[in-house]
């Protein structure tokens, strides 16, 4: 499995252990950047490339980078912030084997002129050049790019040179993808594993291609890193899926029970359809009688109940009885609710569900409704042993736990572990960079997922993938990490021009390749 996310401190414990078991530290140094040199040489023709190296190991790589490229006839030059001196230990030993590479003596070399073979760092440094290796800081940065750093990545991104970042674009931080001063990279090289800043934005929007490089760091050392947050792969939640079974009738593959609002009927709709796409053996939506009719006509494979009564505790003794009958497996509320009722009302409607013991996910309306009262919902989770999934967007999420030490927690993937940990549920935090995350603390960031998802109804969609994988017995945490990747999937599959309404006709197609696509 190579979807492990690691920290910034979590890699360098790789890097000490790798050490410690008898691999140098500039033999891994020489491997990065040997794996730099083979991504660029696969991409682009030999050309005038000036490599920028900082202070620390980062630019250590960066001077293999040059040294190699060299020995491959490329025209190279380096330009250093700071000075030689200042380089220590491994970055020392590769800077030295750069110099080494020239015939005139080392002592020339004062970084003041294009002619040595180390320049300054100055905008000076990029004239003639057609590619640039940005081996300025690494992924520990943890404040804004800035001087002549950040001056002269700024030059090179307008004037149009194609950038290659090692380990991360200078200015993104590792654990966080903040990216203060970063310009956008066309590729970036990482080692051994991937780290939160390569998925979470605005990080992942200036990394470009990412390619993850092996310098020969053992997957021996992931146990002791106490790994638990992940780049969302099947690999993550494949062993889990629902098996269909051939003796099997349709309850056997679970009863999904949609509440549907009188007002805004196609969210339900669409969330009971991508249910039933998913797997659910039936799917019923249950509305107030006066919308009846428009689902009835509208929905042909999925069963639909009205509830009589216009008032929200008559609807609530509704789904009471309905909830009656054992078969009903899972459930979910939200896409649309508020529709014909009032958040009280809703809020009730959210209460009899979570008091069924069936498992539960909880969208949009449904969330918004205790914004005023989060605790209320929080502690009706925590009452009740069942599977809750919320899943908000961002304004939401905002909406339910901005009250709460939440919002202070740090990074988007923080922010979704701590939710989960207040709220005993687990959290869907939607997003070009969707992290789910569990109250154990295990997180999945989602890359694959294209930006036309931005589109209206496709959360509806999602909440009901979610609930059909929890009808069937699927662990709630996986089923929403599945339900999300199979979410971007199908929206792949799709391209320019998609609407929510597309999405669930799509399912079939991103399962089946779901049955093809290898583990690791």
């Amino acid at each position: 499995m190579v979807c492990e996310l690691l920290t910034v401190r979590q890699m360098a414990q790789a890097d000490a252990a790798t050490i410690a078991s008898g691999v140098a530290g500039f033999t891994l140094m020489q491997a990065a950047g040997n794996a730099v040199v083979d991504a660029i040489v696969q991409r682009w023709s030999a050309r005038d490339t000036v490599v920028l190296c900082g202070p620390g190991n980062n630019g250590g790589d960066g001077f293999v980078v040059a040294s190699t490229l060299k020995q491959l006839g490329w025209p190279v030059r380096v330009a250093l912030l700071g000075d030689m001196a200042s380089l220590k230990g491994d970055a020392a030993t590769a800077a030295q084997s750069w110099l080494g590479s020239f015939t005139e003596p080392t002592d020339s070399v004062d970084c003041a002129g294009s002619g040595d073979a180390v320049v300054a760092l100055t905008g000076a440094c990029l004239d003639g050049a057609a590619l640039v290796v940005d081996a300025l800081f690494g992924a520990g940065l943890t404040r804004a790019l800035e001087g002549a750093a950040a001056a002269v990545l700024a030059r090179a991104y307008t004037r149009g040179l194609p950038i290659v970042a090692v380990d991360v674009p200078s200015g993104v931080w590792g654990d966080t993808g903040q990216a203060e001063g970063a310009v956008p990279s066309a590729l970036t090289v990482t080692f051994f594993r991937l780290k939160p800043g390569h998925l979470l934005m605005p990080g992942r929007s200036v990394c470009g291609e990412v390619v993850v490089a092996d310098i020969g760091i053992s997957a021996d050392v992931l146990p002791t890193l106490r790994v638990n947050a992940f780049d969302n792969q099947p690999a993550v939640w494949r062993g889990m899926w629902p098996r269909t079974d051939m003796a099997g009738h349709k309850f056997h593959r679970g009863h999904v029970l949609v509440w549907g609002g009188a007002v805004m009927t196609g969210a339900a709709r669409l969330s009971a359809r991508a249910a039933g796409r998913m797997g659910a053996g039936l799917t019923t939506v249950c509305t107030p009688h006066n919308a009846w009719a428009i689902y009835a006509t509208a929905l042909e494979s999925v069963m639909v109940h009205p509830l009589e009564g216009d008032s929200a505790l008559a609807w609530q003794a509704g789904v009471t009885g309905l909830l009656a009958d054992d078969r009903v497996s899972a459930l979910l509320i939200g896409p649309g609710a508020l529709g014909g009722s009032t958040p009280a009302g809703i809020r009730g409607l959210v209460l009899t569900m979570l008091a069924s013991g069936r498992p539960v996910v909880l969208d949009a309306d449904a969330l918004s409704a205790f914004q005023e009262d989060p605790a209320l919902l929080f502690a009706a989770i925590a009452g009740h042993s069942r599977p809750v999934v919320l899943t908000p967007h961002g304004g939401e999420f905002a909406r339910l736990f901005g009250g709460t030490s939440v919002m202070g927690a740090g990074s988007k993937l923080e922010q979704a572990r701590a939710a989960a940990r207040v709220s005993g549920a687990v959290i869907v935090f939607k997003g070009a960079d969707t992290v789910v995350a569990a109250p154990d603390g295990r997180a999945v960031v989602n890359r694959h997922a294209p930006a036309t998802l931005a589109t209206a109804g496709a959360g509806d969609v999602l909440a009901g993938m979610v609930v059909g994988l929890l009808a069937q017995g699927m662990p709630a945490w996986q089923a929403a990490c599945a339900a999300v990747w199979l979410h971007g999937d199908a929206a792949h599959a799709f391209g320019p021009g998609l609407v929510a309404d597309d999405l669930p006709r799509l399912i079939p197609g991103a399962l089946q390749r779901l049955s093809v696509t290898p583990l690791a």
